[in-house]
């Protein structure tokens, strides 16, 4: 028992790190990189390190009648989240996009009631009118509104779909082991950005050693790490409290963004992100069954 307990405090620190560490990451190859070739160089980083542990452990397949949904649930949280974040990065700062992606939750609990007839009451309909006021305040916190809305725009949509994932998956984590399931995911994700595969040789031979650097970090540890760990967590405590780690992760993406970009946020950008959490904590302080993510 104290052993399960040491492996889940590991694994929070593990997802509140890494993903922290994605945000700045993914400013960081931006600088060389297009939103797409990002995505496909993080995501052939993470698949092609999982393909050697699937053979070290002789990982077995998904049942053909799962491999559709997998494949569909891999491309909502990895081809398209990943790409989408990166799409609102080249014009929000990282500390920003964080505070934003924090909404997860609320779309979450919409789909959740949406497909699977969870209540919706009072409670989750206030906090999510305090999230959305704190949006607000990020928006107008970013800088020039003009530059910056369609890339808030993006973020918003890229954790609508990294809502969608975490909605899905506990059936498959349950089925398959978070491992297994997490690899299948990242691979279908994979696959569709390969049609971006053109250019990307030509984007690696002139970027610069810090760019390239950035992205393979990105897709051997925040883009595997972090959800292998959400994934642990889900399994023996249930995706309510792994919702913990996306309260925790903003507050180190911005210290992180700091020491490494040097990004410092507006004030009313902070305020605004506070405001944000403060409604998810809200809407999910009496809820037992929260489904949510991370970065």
């Amino acid at each position: 028992m104290q052993d399960k307990r040491t492996y889940i405090m590991l694994s929070y620190c593990l997802m509140i790190g890494f993903w922290a560490s994605a945000f700045p990451g993914i400013r960081v190859g931006l600088e060389d990189y297009t939103p797409q070739h990002l995505t496909l160089l993080r995501l052939l980083s993470g698949s092609s390190a999982l393909i050697l542990l699937a053979a070290a452990v002789r990982m077995r397949l998904p049942e053909a009648k799962d491999i559709p949904i997998i494949l569909l649930l891999g491309i909502l949280g990895f081809s398209a989240y990943h790409t989408l974040l990166n799409l609102g990065e080249e014009t929000v700062s990282a500390g920003v996009a964080s505070l934003l992606v924090t909404t997860t939750p609320i779309f979450s609990a919409l789909l959740a009631r949406l497909f699977f007839a969870e209540r919706f009451g009072a409670a989750k309909w206030i906090g999510s009118g305090i999230s959305f006021l704190g949006v607000m305040l990020i928006s107008l916190g970013a800088g020039n509104f003009e530059n910056t809305a369609a890339g808030m725009l993006f973020i918003l949509l890229a954790a609508i779909c990294e809502s969608i994932y975490f909605v899905f998956q506990e059936r498959y984590i349950q089925k398959y082991g978070f491992i297994p399931f997490v690899s299948y995911a990242i691979w279908g994700g994979t696959i569709p950005m390969l049609f971006f595969l053109p250019g990307l040789f030509e984007e690696l031979c002139h970027a610069s050693i810090q760019s390239t650097s950035s992205v393979v970090y990105l897709g051997l540890l925040p883009t595997v790490v972090p959800y292998f760990a959400l994934a642990y967590i889900t399994s023996h405590r249930g995706s309510s409290e792994a919702a913990v780690s996306l309260y925790l992760t903003p507050a180190a993406t911005l210290f992180i963004s700091w020491v490494w970009i040097g990004e410092v946020p507006a004030f009313l950008s902070l305020a605004g992100g506070i405001i944000t959490i403060g409604g998810v904590l809200y809407t999910y302080r009496k809820t037992k069954n929260t489904i949510c993510k991370l970065e």
